[in-house]
C-alpha cells in the first residue's frame, strides 16, 4: 500500500513527515501501516540493533500467550488493554474470544491514528463485546468511565501494559499509573505487562539513536525496574523473565534470548 493511499484514509492531523512510535512498532512486525519516515527510523534502529525484529515479534508472541493464559487457566472474561497501539493480527480481543467468545474487551489509547484504524478494525463476536477508549493512560477516570460501556468493574479485569510504559520516563509516573489502574479494578483481577530492557549495548544504542528521531521517546529499563511494577501482586510462574522465556509454547525449541521482558501476576 502506498503513502498516497494512506495519507487519504487519515485525519488531517496526522502528520506523516516525522516518525510515529505505533507506525515504526508496526513496520517491524512486518504490518503496511506506516510510512517511509517511520521505515528509514526502523531501518536505523535495526542497523544499530539487528536483534529488535525478534524482540518486537517476540513481544507480540507474549502477548498472545497471555491473553490465552489469562482467558482459559485464569477464566478472565474482561480485558482493558492500555496503549494498544495499532491494530494488526491476533489483537487482544481475537485470542480472548476465540477461547471464550462471551469475553468484553476496551482498548485504550490516545493516537488519533491508532483511533483511526481501531474504530475500523477492532470487531467484536456476537457474544461479546469490544471498544475504543479515546484516554490518555495517566487519565483514570476517563479510562474507567469510557470502559465502563463494556466492563464491569465489580468483576475482575485484565489490565494489560503491552511495552507502553517505556514512553514514561519517569519511574515513578510509571509505577503511580500500574497502581491508579490496578485500583479500580477487584481481587482477582490480573496484570500483564511487557517492556524493552537496557540488557545489551546495542539495544542502547540503538534506542538513543531512536530517541534522536523526533520520534516520542522510549525509555529502556532494568529487569529489576520492571520487576517492580508487579510489587504488591502475586507473579505467575515463571515469573519476571524475557520474552522468549514466558510459558513457550510446546515444541518450538529452545527460546532465544531477546532484550524485553515480561510477565503476568494476579492481584490478590
Amino acid at each position: 500500500m502506498t503513502d498516497d493511499l494512506h495519507e487519504q484514509r487519515l485525519p488531517p492531523d496526522i502528520d506523516t513527515t516525522v516518525p510515529h512510535s505505533p507506525r515504526v512498532w508496526n513496520y517491524w512486525l512486518g504490518g503496511k501501516d506506516n510510512f517511509a519516515v517511520d521505515r528509514e527510523v526502523g531501518d536505523m534502529v535495526r542497523q544499530a540493533f539487528p536483534g529488535i525484529i525478534d524482540a518486537a515479534r517476540h513481544s507480540r508472541a507474549f502477548l498472545g500467550r497471555a491473553v490465552r493464559f489469562m482467558a482459559s487457566e485464569a477464566g478472565i472474561r474482561q480485558f482493558l488493554d492500555i496503549g494498544t497501539g495499532l491494530p494488526t493480527v491476533d489483537n487482544t480481543h481475537e485470542i480472548a474470544q476465540r477461547v471464550a467468545p462471551e469475553s468484553r474487551i476496551a482498548y485504550v489509547d490516545s493516537d488519533p491514528m491508532v483511533l483511526a484504524h481501531a474504530r475500523v478494525l477492532l470487531t467484536s463476536t456476537r457474544q461479546g463485546a469490544t471498544t475504543y477508549v479515546d484516554a490518555d493512560m495517566r487519565d483514570v477516570d476517563a479510562i474507567v468511565r469510557g470502559a465502563s460501556e463494556v466492563l464491569d468493574f465489580s468483576q475482575p479485569v485484565a489490565v494489560m501494559f503491552m511495552g507502553i510504559l517505556g514512553h514514561v520516563g519517569d519511574d515513578e509516573e510509571a509505577r503511580s499509573i500500574v497502581r491508579n489502574l490496578l485500583a479500580v479494578v477487584p481481587s482477582g483481577s490480573y496484570m500483564s505487562l511487557s517492556d524493552g530492557t537496557d540488557t545489551s549495548e546495542e539495544v542502547v544504542e540503538s534506542h538513543r539513536q531512536y530517541n534522536e528521531s523526533g520520534a516520542v521517546p522510549y525509555h529502556l529499563r532494568s529487569p529489576e525496574h520492571i520487576a517492580r511494577f508487579f510489587d504488591g501482586l502475586d507473579l505467575v510462574e515463571p515469573g519476571v523473565v524475557p520474552f522468549t522465556q514466558w510459558r513457550p509454547d510446546p515444541g518450538s525449541g529452545p527460546p532465544d534470548y531477546v532484550d524485553g521482558y515480561c510477565g503476568v501476576a494476579r492481584k490478590p
